[in-house]
């Protein structure tokens, strides 16, 4: 079982989900302590997979990547068999894959120039996984919240 995180530790979480470029002397001065008490803090976290990646949002739309799709996925695989899933997740367009319950197997988070670049990438790419049996896409109009912080608690 993963040790427990502490109020410092969630303090931590929080201040580099809102900004991961954060100095370490800022972070310090934010959650009450030493720098090289965070520095060590931070490099725990990392090593026991609190800490995942840090990384900067890009906006989709400055890179011409303006369509947002969510494809429900079913795949004739049986239990315990994730070939479809290893396929679908080697395709940069695929920015999230999720193993679902329901009729259908997978839900896909993908992105995309506009509806002629979707259709080419489900023609060129998704036909192409074996074991795929259907597809069912949902085109977003509007987003109205995005985002990949999650709610940290100020104790566990």
């Amino acid at each position: 079982m993963s040790e427990i995180l502490d109020s410092i530790d969630l303090s931590i979480l929080t201040e580099l989900q809102k900004d991961a470029t954060i100095s370490n002397a800022e972070l310090a001065k934010k959650v009450g302590m030493a720098p090289s008490a965070v520095l060590e803090r931070v490099k725990k976290l990392k090593q026991k997979g609190s800490i995942t990646e840090l990384t900067a949002r890009v906006d989709p739309a400055q890179i011409d990547l303006k369509l947002l799709a969510f494809i429900f996925i079913r795949s004739s695989e049986g239990p315990g068999n994730i070939s479809v899933a290893k396929q679908l997740s080697k395709l940069p367009e695929v920015l999230e894959l999720h193993h679902i319950a329901g009729e259908d197997c997978y839900l896909a988070k993908v992105r995309a120039r506009d509806p002629q670049s979707l259709a080419q990438l489900m023609r060129d790419k998704f036909s192409k996984v074996p074991g795929l049996l259907s597809t069912k896409t949902t085109i977003v109009l509007e987003t109205m919240k995005e985002s990949n912080h999650l709610p940290i608690p100020k104790a566990l």
